[in-house]
């Protein structure tokens, strides 16, 4: 009787576990992100890179300046008359892979890094 208790206990236990770990996994890779988190991820990163040198004063307001102006054709897009469209979600997502990938770029360049 006590083996079934604690088989029922263990996965009981298991079954409230297994959705938290669902939902602490990051995105796969081509999985759909909101674009807030997007943003917060990509200034992050920016940020990230300033605190530890990857990116020197130059790299780090220009991708700044690209990071605002993204963030202002968002907000550009969401004051149309249909709001959001699927159209420019996907013009969106372009651009913040280009960003993205320029981040990733400038931080590993070794540019304004101190030996």
């Amino acid at each position: 009787m006590k083996k079934i208790a604690i088989l029922i206990a263990s996965l009981g236990f298991a079954a409230t576990a297994l959705p938290v770990a669902a939902n602490a996994a990051p995105y796969p890779q081509g999985q759909w992100q909101n674009i807030n988190q997007r943003q917060a991820n990509l200034y992050n990163r920016i940020d990230q890179g300033i605190r530890s040198g990857a990116l020197n004063r130059v790299e780090a307001s220009r991708l700044k300046a690209e990071f605002r102006q993204l963030n202002n054709l968002e907000a550009q897009y969401r004051r149309s008359r249909p709001g959001l469209t699927i159209a420019e979600r996907r013009d969106l997502d372009r651009r913040f892979d280009g960003l993205s990938q320029r981040i990733r770029i400038q931080k590993h360049d070794r540019q304004g890094r101190r030996y």
